[in-house]
């Protein structure tokens, strides 16, 4: 909200300079973006009065011209402006003079002809494209009226003042307004507020058979009300208000418009203005487009309704898209005579979504879809009759037509001095706490500890007693609070899965792995790099209604082509090896237990270059899961998911569970990403983790007897998995047995083709004596027999 100080002063004496003015208004509430300052930086530019306009002896598009600038002789210009005129008063910049963006104007010859200044556009003295008049767009700027030639032009247009951008937040569009703002400047510095003047002297007639207003929507329509003004003269609007707007932001354009507009900067309220002449039936219907229903809006676009987008109607069709933008069918005309004021309240989501839907943002929407007071609609349609008539623009028939169907009224909330207090730590008496809420224009009776106060409907963030103690708190000074702890008895402990991802995520980091973070919404390109299945489960995804883009349209079921992308980016910026991993939520389209998509969230690790291997990756995996309390742990051999290579890849389970796939990723699905290196990755079911992990950690006394070690070469057939051996070796090796430990396979010389050599180191010990040989033989004999019998596992000849 763009609020130029001069205007704002009309309606709150603020003395302060500005920038005591912004730092206050920041610490009451209003937050502020940028204060801009007019009318500095412009030197040596005076009012001139043209006295002859003729053509250039050698040019055809510039004309040689004297201007009288308060000087003893006239000086001669050159300029390429045609629509410049004798006895015209322009902006005259002179030798040596400057202008606000630093540009230095100096004597010099154009085509061979003196030019000893130069005539000043709207733009070269600081205002910007989409707020000059259109007159003047392409030429000089023309002054309203005659000036005293020589008289400096900020002086004399009163350009210099301070244009304050301040931040409005969804919830206070009271605040859109001039009154809104000159309302928070009188409660932030204690003054008195003087209210717009939007009563007519002079009204005539009666409204009666002139108009009719009926509501067919009053659940998107709260309020309708319609005034008539005949003898309308269209014409420029005087400065003054010329200023105002243009300062705020808008271009003058007529009048009437001006009009319009001024009050709607001024209360907020949108108006709009409709030529009777073009209202058929002499009635104003409020009601909503039939589907595929065109309008053509007032910049000459049409555009396809649809259905329940609210219209202003007339007796045959519509003139309006409600709160939105008027029509081309009834837009005010230079010849129009006579107008109907329009000034209605709609519903903010309705307007909105019509607003969204055809892509059509305007000033009047923007505070329609916040929400608009409609007891403001009245006041506002009196206040633009009362500047029609200031400005003799017009006659204001007697009266007016107020649909009102539901009436809004203010309410009254209780608030307790007691609980002020406490929530803001200060030591307010009944008395000042009700003072302060007068101080912001509301009604308030006092009972005792209790301040009953009446909330304006124009307040609409008011609802609850913490919102006036909200109110409270700021005008009262938030730089004023005085400075406490907090006092709670709460403790924030980490919950059992929070305590589990920390551990996770130490133990990764701790093993030289580094944790990423990723977008949720991804592509569902995604999903076709990683060569899934159309009847994979990781294909059941959740499909944004209004994505930002194809690669944002969906919500991710694997982590796996995240990553894989984070792999690339680092691979192609020439980091030679990387150890990853992420925690994050992975969701899917099926129906959880409270209705919405499931979630479940997963694990990620995968690493590529230096001597990362399959096996580097599963020993991190496992170091992980003991970490995490899984005992058992069991690799199966799996060869059907697309994106791992069918050789090198396992299922990881634990107790019949599936806990995730671990393997090296498929080449094909390295060419997807340009990875020439083989990449490693593992992604897990933390949800499933979660579920069965153990932190419990029991006590084990320290042994106090030596164990013994046997070291043993086994050769079996290819197919035999580590596993089955491990298993067969702790099943015969009685309780004498602690630890089984491989440490080497090979395949090659001395070693016949379709077998392998498993090398493993066994550890013997006793709890309650030191072990003699015959009873380390006797057991490792055993566990011999039973590999050779089981999987027919010999020792290997050395």
């Amino acid at each position: 909200m763009l609020v130029y100080t001069e205007w704002l002063n009309e309606y709150v004496e603020v003395k302060e300079d500005i920038d005591t003015f912004c730092e206050k208004m920041i610490m009451s509430g209003s937050n502020i973006e940028t204060v801009e300052h007019f009318g500095n930086g412009i030197e040596k530019v005076v009012v001139g009065k043209l006295l002859s306009v003729e053509k250039h002896p050698d040019a055809d598009k510039l004309l040689v011209c004297l201007a009288e600038v308060g000087e003893e002789e006239p000086i001669q210009i050159v300029t390429g402006a045609q629509n410049v005129f004798v006895g015209a008063y322009v902006p005259v910049i002179l030798h040596g003079g400057k202008l606000p963006d630093g540009t230095v104007i100096k004597k010099g010859k154009l085509r061979g002809v003196e030019s000893c200044g130069m005539f000043c556009s709207p733009k070269e003295l600081g205002f910007e494209d989409k707020v000059i008049c259109a007159a003047y767009r392409d030429g000089i700027w023309i002054l309203d009226k005659e000036y005293t030639p020589g008289l400096d032009i900020v002086e004399a247009m009163g350009l210099a003042g301070d244009v304050v951008d301040f931040e409005i937040t969804p919830n206070r569009p009271d605040c859109l307004s001039m009154v809104g703002m000159a309302r928070e400047a009188a409660a932030t510095f204690g003054g008195a507020m003087n209210y717009p003047d939007s009563t007519c002297v002079k009204e005539e007639g009666a409204m009666t058979g002139l108009l009719q207003v009926e509501i067919k929507k009053p659940e998107l329509c709260k309020r309708y009300v319609a005034r008539i003004v005949k003898d309308v003269k269209i014409a420029p609007s005087p400065w003054w208000m010329q200023k105002r707007l243009m300062y705020a932001g808008m271009r003058p354009i007529n009048n009437i418009v001006d009009i319009t507009n001024y009050v709607m900067l001024e209360y907020g309220q949108p108006i709009h203005a409709f030529d009777i002449r073009n209202i058929k039936g002499s009635k104003i219907v409020v009601d909503t487009a039939f589907e595929g229903e065109l309008f053509t809006t007032l910049d000459g676009t049409e555009r396809t309704l649809e259905e329940g987008m609210l219209l202003i109607k007339d007796a045959e069709r519509a003139v309006a898209i409600a709160g939105v933008m008027g029509g081309l069918n009834s837009e005010i005309e230079p010849d129009t005579q006579t107008i109907v004021i329009e000034s209605a309240n709609f519903f903010a989501d309705s307007v909105r979504l019509t607003s969204k839907k055809l892509a059509l943002r305007t000033e009047a929407s923007s505070r329609f879809e916040k929400g608009v007071d409609p007891n403001l609609a009245e006041t506002a349609a009196n206040r633009v009759c009362r500047l029609i008539e200031l400005l003799s623009a017009g006659t204001v028939i007697t009266g007016a037509l107020d649909e009102y169907p539901t009436k809004a009224d203010p309410i009254t909330i209780d608030v307790r001095t007691a609980r002020i207090n406490q929530v803001l730590g200060t030591a307010l008496t009944t008395d000042a706490a009700a003072d302060i809420f007068r101080r912001l224009e509301m009604e308030t009776k006092v009972n005792g500890e209790v301040i009953s106060v009446i909330a304006p409907t124009v307040r609409r963030d008011l609802l609850k007693e913490i919102d006036m103690i909200e109110e409270v708190a700021r005008i009262y000074g938030y730089d004023q609070l005085p400075t406490t702890l907090h006092k709670g008895s709460n403790r924030a402990d980490k919950t059992p899965i929070q305590i589990l991802r920390s551990v996770a995520k130490e133990a990764l980091t701790g093993m030289g792995t580094s944790e990423i973070q990723t977008y949720s919404f991804v592509s569902p390109k995604g999903l076709d790099k990683i060569l899934t299945k159309e009847e994979d489960r990781l294909r059941s995804v959740v499909r944004l209604i209004n994505p930002l883009g194809e690669e944002n349209s969906i919500m991710r079921t694997t982590l796996i082509p995240n990553m894989l992308e984070v792999l690339e980016r680092n691979y192609s910026r020439g980091i030679s090896a990387v150890r990853a991993f992420e925690l994050g939520n992975t969701f899917f389209n099926e129906v959880g237990e409270d209705g919405l998509p499931s979630e479940r969230e997963a694990l990620c690790v995968a690493a590529y270059g230096g001597s990362e291997t399959f096996f580097t990756l599963k020993g991190l995996v496992e170091e992980l899961l003991k970490k995490l309390g899984i005992e058992e742990r069991n690799y199966i051999p799996e060869a059907s998911i697309a994106t791992f290579h069918p050789g090198r890849t396992a299922r990881i389970l634990s107790g019949g569970e599936a806990l995730g796939i671990i393997g090296e990723i498929h080449p094909d699905v390295m060419d997807q990403y340009h990875i020439d290196t083989k990449v490693y990755c593992c992604e897990l079911d933390f949800a499933k983790i979660a579920a069965i992990a153990n932190r419990v950690r029991y006590y084990s006394p320290l042994p106090k007897y030596p164990a013994t070690s046997r070291d043993i070469a086994l050769v079996v057939q290819d197919e035999v998995l580590v596993k089955d051996i491990e298993a067969i070796i702790k099943a015969s090796g009685t309780e004498l047995l602690e630890d089984v430990a491989l440490f080497d396979v090979y395949r090659g010389k001395q070693i016949a083709e379709g077998q392998k050599s498993v090398a493993f180191s066994l550890t013997y010990r006793a709890k309650d004596r030191t072990l003699t040989d015959d009873e380390v033989i006797k057991v490792h004999s055993k566990v011999l027999s039973a590999l050779n019998d089981s999987l027919g596992a010999t020792l290997r000849e050395m």
